[in-house]
């Protein structure tokens, strides 16, 4: 297991300069729309937390309008835009602090966002990560698609939420305030211990975006550690903010990443039956985009399918293929397509869920 700096220790990074608790760091590109709208909040309700924006290489005014409007944000301009992940990685190698949160610019926060979170954290030196409550920005009484009350996955590794099961979207009626342990924290409200997630090799570049922190979370899984819900924090996402939902794009790297994670983190025993059956299910998605009139969908599912194939060969190739069973109990052990598709369970609370190895 990586090891995770104390309380005592951590107030001083390896090279001797002064590590600050937390930092909150916001990933833009082109996002001069959602800057201008929602950091003002951020900046107010996490004092005395200082505010970084890793800036990746945006085209828009973002950097200019930041130097002008907010010099009290810290500023790290990368010179080309390396998508989430690998932007991530190269702004947060920059920073010295204990815990991270990662939030996007779409993001609306609350006052004490951040201390029901920080507070999670320190609770046991086991728990690696957390999220708060996802709730949508434009419906504020439902959950949002991306994290919602806590991410899960289903045996063949589709993702799902308490509150969100594929597009439907519960409202909130307190059914799921209570502090939780979950497989996976959403990308847009992310925190995590700064040490650990360097030491577990931080997000996978290939992933560019989508999907890398379920990957993340699940190597954050496999060393015995664990992921929190923190319902007391609420934040509002708009979602969809850098690629929508209806961009074919989006679906590629839904579809790519997903089979990637099943290559990166499944047993040799599992993903020798798991993978076939998930390529039929991804098949039957793409026929269904067609079926939809939406050709450029299915096209991207076939094309994720082709590219998915060289980085998980050079996965393999430099890793070998894993044979450990995953170290955690929150796969599902139900099908979550079968359940919502044909026994027509659209709620979380609907399905008796069991949680596996």
């Amino acid at each position: 297991m990586p090891e995770i700096p104390s309380s005592e220790t951590a107030n001083e990074a390896a090279d001797g300069t002064v590590r600050e608790e937390l930092a909150i760091v916001i990933l833009n590109y082109n996002g001069l729309k959602y800057l201008r709208d929602f950091l003002p909040g951020l900046v107010k309700y996490s004092h005395p937390h200082p505010v970084y924006v890793a800036d990746n290489a945006s085209t828009d005014e973002s950097v200019a309008y930041l130097k002008v409007n907010h010099p009290e944000v810290r500023l790290i301009l990368l010179e080309e835009n390396h998508g989430y992940a690998g932007g991530y990685n190269q702004a947060l190698r920059q920073i010295a602090a204990e815990y991270l949160i990662l939030i996007n610019s779409d993001v609306e926060v609350t006052p004490n966002w951040v201390d029901p979170l920080l507070s999670t954290m320190k609770t046991s030196p086991d728990i690696a990560a957390c999220q708060p409550k996802i709730r949508a920005f434009r419906q504020k009484d439902h959950f949002e698609y991306a994290g919602a009350a806590g991410g899960y996955i289903d045996r063949l590794g589709y993702p799902f939420c308490k509150g969100r099961l594929f597009d439907n979207l519960e409202r909130d009626e307190g059914q799921y305030d209570a502090d939780t342990d979950i497989f996976w924290a959403t990308g847009a409200c992310f925190m995590i211990r700064k040490e650990l997630f360097h030491a577990l090799g931080e997000f996978d570049p290939q992933f560019f975006a989508h999907m890398e922190e379920i990957d993340l979370c699940w190597r954050i899984q496999n060393e015995g550690l664990k992921i929190r819900y923190c319902h007391q924090s609420v934040v509002y996402h708009v979602g969809g903010g850098t690629l929508s939902s209806d961009n074919p794009r989006k679906t590629y790297l839904n579809f790519r990443n997903g089979l990637l994670i099943l290559v990166k983190n499944l047993p040799i025993y599992q993903l020798i039956f798991k993978l076939p059956v998930r390529s039929i299910l991804d098949l039957v998605a793409a026929f269904k985009f067609i079926s939809d009139g939406n050709p450029k969908h299915a096209w991207a599912v076939g094309k994720a399918h082709w590219h998915a194939a060289i980085p998980a060969l050079q996965h393999i190739w430099r890793h070998g293929f894993r044979f450990a069973p995953s170290n955690n109990t929150y796969i599902s052990n139900k099908l979550v397509v079968f359940e919502y598709f044909i026994r027509g369970k659209k709620k979380f609370s609907d399905i008796r869920f069991k949680w596996v190895k």
